[in-house]
């Protein structure tokens, strides 16, 4: 794959605009009159003869890093104070609910469904169905758009979407020869016939556990290793990364200083009574702390290190969607609009992380808008490298006339627009809650913002990608 340089302008400025306004020098920014006023002129996504569904409101349990406060814990009790977060925040009758889903990706086996328990725990009625999805990193993209599609055929009024994981205790497998012997061994009648089935399945090698990795199944490749690869394919160095690292942390530190993460609840663990309010995971360091750290997968050349790609995390969101017409009858004023969606796959080797890329110019097609179009971005940070990639691929001719054969590039993503509440490499990445962070973040962000479009998109494993179209709603 060709070498792409990012357009003119190095990362390193995201971090010497006065002011701390985070954005490339050049870059093609509009005030926020200008802004507004193109607003007013832009026509509405709504469509005849089809529901508009909403965004009525979203929340999380703070992310934070594996192994701290969340780690005696379990999945399902995250994703139930997530609930119970936005029964509280919504003051929605729990019987108002017609069916609650869920995404995560590492599963418990003790609550393969995870919807279905949490729910329960949660002290939803027992008539309420509950299921589970998972699509990786975009498993609560997934539970949306499972919601909005039962919302869109008449099959509910109003949905519970949610999203959890839980790397504090992640399954650690026997080896499979092991786990013959333990399943055999209650038919072994004899102390002989257990002896015999001892010496045939069991080993030194046996007995190893399987441990968990974050790699692919069709490759055997570490989600890490291909994101080295992907940023030394489109040019991007240590520094770039390095230096968009440290903007998304000192973006989500100045989010949390100013009140602007409202979706955060706060966390009483049970045995401690200690109250977790904000995500841990949040660093501001300098580009001499970070130039110290050694490459984290391919060694020694590679650039991506532990400070330039998202950490193991904890945390659970959920979020109320439902069709307008139900909303506006319960008397809530939505936040926004959920619009056109699509979902992609493509190489899980080579393109395992350029979901964005594929994603994207999709939507925007099926949506009739362009990048000129979009307020705020929402943008999925697996990786550094693997968000600047995404970022190059859409701006250069080569990749899109080549991988998506199109006449010309999409266009540079204006930074001035993007994730400028921080992201997942600094707020946290818990895999099944990230999409719903990313859907609710967008509607506070067009309110806040006073914008009228928002687009979030995120890679995922197995090479497969989301990104969807939000719409503030109106005012009046």
């Amino acid at each position: 794959m060709a070498s792409f340089m990012l357009n003119s302008v190095r990362i390193s400025s995201l971090l010497s605009s006065p002011g701390n306004h985070f954005a490339f020098n050049g870059a093609r920014a509009l005030s926020t009159s200008c802004r507004h006023e193109a607003a007013k002129t832009k026509k509405s996504l709504a469509k005849q003869n089809v529901k508009n569904i909403v965004l009525v409101e979203g929340v999380r349990t703070p992310f934070l890093m594996s192994g701290t406060e969340f780690k005696d814990l379990m999945p399902h009790d995250l994703q139930r104070e997530a609930m119970k977060g936005l029964l509280e925040k919504t003051s929605i009758p729990k019987d108002a609910i017609d069916h609650i889903v869920v995404g995560t990706v590492i599963q418990e086996v003790k609550t393969s469904n995870i919807a279905r328990e949490a729910a329960l725990e949660a002290g939803f009625s027992d008539r309420i169905p509950a299921h589970t999805v998972t699509m990786a990193c975009i498993s609560s993209n997934v539970a949306i758009t499972t919601g909005m599609g039962m919302l869109a055929s008449g099959q509910a009024e109003t949905i519970l979407a949610g999203g959890v994981d839980f790397m504090s205790d992640a399954p650690i497998r026997h080896s499979r020869q092991a786990r013959k012997f333990m399943l055999n061994l209650g038919k072994a009648k004899s102390l002989g016939a257990k002896m015999s089935l001892a010496s045939r399945h069991l080993s030194m090698a046996a007995l190893n556990p399987e441990l968990p990795a974050v790699a692919e199944f069709s490759s055997n490749e570490t989600m890490g290793h291909s994101a080295d690869r992907l940023a030394a394919a489109f040019g991007i160095s240590r520094q770039d990364q390095d230096d968009y690292s440290r903007r998304s942390h000192a973006l989500a530190d100045k989010a949390t200083k100013e009140g602007l993460l409202t979706d955060r609840l706060t966390y009483i663990v049970p045995k401690t009574g200690k109250a977790v309010e904000s995500d841990n995971g949040i660093r501001v360091s300098n580009e001499a702390q970070m130039a110290r750290l050694k490459p984290a997968f391919i060694k020694p050349h590679g650039t991506i290190t532990a400070a330039n790609a998202s950490f193991l995390s904890d945390g659970a969101s959920a979020c109320l969607i439902m069709t307008e017409e139900k909303a506006l009858a319960m008397g809530y004023k939505p936040k926004a609009y959920l619009r056109d969606y699509v979902c992609v796959a493509q190489d899980p080797t080579d393109e395992l992380l350029l979901g964005p890329a594929y994603s994207i110019p999709k939507v925007l097609a099926r949506s009739g808008l362009t990048l000129g179009d979009i307020d705020v971005f929402e943008i999925h940070e697996a990786f550094a490298g693997q968000i600047l990639a995404n970022m190059t691929a859409l701006d250069s001719d080569y990749w899109c006339q080549n991988s998506l054969g199109s006449k010309a590039k999409l266009g540079a993503i204006p930074m001035d627009k993007m994730n400028l509440w921080g992201g997942s490499l600094s707020i946290g990445h818990p895999f099944g809650a990230t999409g719903v962070r990313l859907a609710t973040t967008s509607a506070n962000r067009l309110e806040k913002e006073d914008g009228q479009f928002a687009l979030l998109a995120a890679c995922a494993a197995g090479g497969h990608g989301h990104a969807m179209v939000v719409e503030r709603y109106p005012s009046s």
